[in-house]
């Protein structure tokens, strides 16, 4: 699904009536899944991209390969990658490999399967937000994603969620969840979907 509401392809449009003024907060690349904010709060939008504001972002990333700890320990203090033609230092992050691999719906289509080489699952939580970091950042210590699910953006997550699934929060609760407490409330509520 496109992380738009117009277009010829499959879009957000698709998942319900929205209000005009509702937009993505952030955006999940075409070969990409996971949780997506949709709202109408400026303010919290741009708490949420400002990277002036580093939040945590959990993402479940399936590679090519078993990850050594050496490779683990480079992800956390941080990887050279290329960003808009240029050099960039990631920040550190949290790196872990996930056994048992997550519960999650099978991907259509699905991904490339090698019989011959083995696969596994990571949980890596970033502060920052460039374009496609995480699988750059894999392939960076030779480990590269096969598929990638955004799980979480602070406390707000997936659990308990199915394919396709919105359900509006409250105000409330995603500043909470958000840990933007004492920001100013938004008018409207937020929708997450899978």
């Amino acid at each position: 699904m496109l992380t738009q509401f117009s277009g010829d392809e499959f879009t957000l449009a698709s998942l319900g009536d929205f209000p005009k003024e509702v937009y993505p907060v952030g955006r999940l690349d075409k070969d990409s899944e996971g949780l997506l904010l949709l709202t109408d709060d400026k303010g919290l939008n741009h708490q949420l991209l400002n990277p002036r504001f580093g939040h945590q972002r959990t993402y479940y990333v399936q590679v090519e390969g078993i990850p050594t700890p050496e490779a683990l320990a480079q992800l956390q203090q941080g990887v050279t990658i290329q960003v808009d033609g240029k050099s960039y230092r990631t920040k550190p992050a949290l790196a872990k490999l996930l056994d048992p691999a997550p519960v999650l719906p099978e991907r259509n289509p699905p991904i490339r399967y090698r019989a011959s080489i083995p696969d596994c699952w990571l949980a890596l939580t970033l502060i920052e937000g460039k374009n496609r970091q995480v699988r750059k950042m894999t392939a960076a210590v030779g480990f590269p994603t096969l598929r990638l699910v955004r799980f979480s953006m602070e406390k707000i997550t997936l659990d308990g969620m199915e394919a396709g699934e919105v359900c509006e929060l409250s105000q409330e609760l995603v500043y909470r969840s958000l840990g933007l407490t004492g920001f100013a409330a938004p008018r409207a509520g937020i929708k997450k979907y899978r």
